[in-house]
């Protein structure tokens, strides 16, 4: 059976369709599904193998980027979203999607901190501007279960506040338990991220984050300069998702 998916959405997401086509080109039977509805039922959750957080702008990011809808997950789901874990669920959370993972507590630390205490956030660029470009990136798959290996890729990153940030013992800890699942490649760090972090996942590397798009580069056209280099069989994104899939399928 193809592993279940769950892109879950909620007002100023606006990439659920991406999401959810990465997932369906590497095998996985993907449900685009309102927070709303989720909250009618939270029993879907128990339903699939996989929850992923898109990326966008929910509640027009304000207060702070993914801090609404954080809130409304841990104030109306945290249960079920803890138990997910608990049973072995995949979750990723990309760019506005990683911003709620952190600002639940899920990301870094995940159900070791029962998903109440944030111990990191992810805050405005440096610049202080938006920054819509391509980034180089490289992966640790020491613990992170969707990182496939250490070969640098390309990923395009769109956003303003995507600044990691943590305590200097907190990023120590993460570096040595290899919770540190993707850095920005020297020199293309877009927003001052702490140690060039670009993605973090929990301690079970279950449950991952990043600020990169890999559902922006599925197919090799997607890349700018796709007319000016030898093509490619698929774009670098498309080997996240395969990776985590392959533990199901």
């Amino acid at each position: 059976m193809k592993p279940k998916v769950l892109v879950l959405r909620a007002v100023g997401t606006n990439c659920d369709a991406e999401t959810a086509y990465a997932f369906e080109l590497v095998g996985g039977q993907t449900t685009v599904l309102h927070v709303n509805r989720l909250r009618e039922n939270p029993q879907v959750l128990r339903d699939h193998q996989v929850l992923a957080i898109p990326g966008g702008f929910s509640y027009g990011d304000d207060v702070a980027s993914g801090r609404i809808f954080a809130n409304e997950l841990m104030t109306r789901l945290r249960d079920e979203l803890l138990g997910f874990v608990d049973r072995g669920g995949f979750a990723i959370g990309i760019c506005n999607g990683f911003q709620v993972l952190v600002k639940t507590g899920l990301l870094p630390d995940g159900a070791r901190g029962k998903g109440t205490d944030q111990t990191a956030t992810l805050t405005d660029n440096t610049s202080g501007v938006y920054r819509d470009c391509w980034v180089r990136c490289q992966g640790d798959p020491t613990v992170c279960k969707w990182v496939p290996d250490t070969a640098e890729v390309e990923l395009p990153v769109a956003h303003a506040e995507g600044r990691f940030v943590a305590p200097a013992d907190t990023i120590a800890r993460l570096e040595a338990a290899g919770q540190v699942a993707v850095r920005y490649s020297s020199g293309t760090n877009p927003n001052g991220s702490t140690a060039d972090i670009a993605g973090v996942c929990d301690p079970t590397g279950r449950v991952f984050g990043l600020m990169p798009h890999p559902e922006r580069f599925l197919r090799w056209e997607n890349h700018p300069r796709w007319t000016r280099e030898e093509r490619r069989s698929e774009g670098d994104g498309v080997r996240f998702f395969r990776t985590a899939l392959s533990h199901f399928i």
